[in-house]
């Protein structure tokens, strides 16, 4: 089953949430901010992004509050270690991009973008 983190307040959840009902996708909702991803789907996360050749700080919610008041850019800056920073996600629901989406096959999504989507569920 698809797991989708979203928070409910959030427009880019919502549209997202959209696009699954109107493609008639089938998934899990979970409110991110009460259960944020464990440390073991953002570690496979971390790893998928690798895969990718991208950095485990795409997982982050770069333009949130919370990221802004731990001044996290400057602690990625002096080299926030995978490790630390994958834990202050599992801790912070709203440190987390979202939408937040583990796939059947493992693979994630972060965010909504449309054209990302359609590819990825093949719509």
């Amino acid at each position: 089953m698809i797991k989708v983190y979203e928070y409910a307040k959030c427009t880019t959840c919502k549209n997202a949430i959209a696009f699954l009902e109107q493609n008639k996708i089938k998934y899990q909702k979970i409110a991110i901010v009460e259960t944020p991803p464990s440390i073991k789907e953002l570690k496979a996360a971390s790893a998928f992004l690798k895969s990718e050749n991208l950095s485990f700080k795409k997982l982050f919610n770069t333009s949130g509050l919370v990221y802004k008041e731990l001044k996290l850019s400057e602690k990625f800056e002096k080299g926030l270690s995978e490790e630390a920073g994958l834990k202050l996600l599992s801790e912070n629901g709203k440190l987390v991009k979202r939408p937040f989406v583990i796939l059947e096959d493992k693979s994630i999504l972060v965010g909504f973008k449309k054209d990302e989507w359609k590819k990825a569920f093949g719509v």
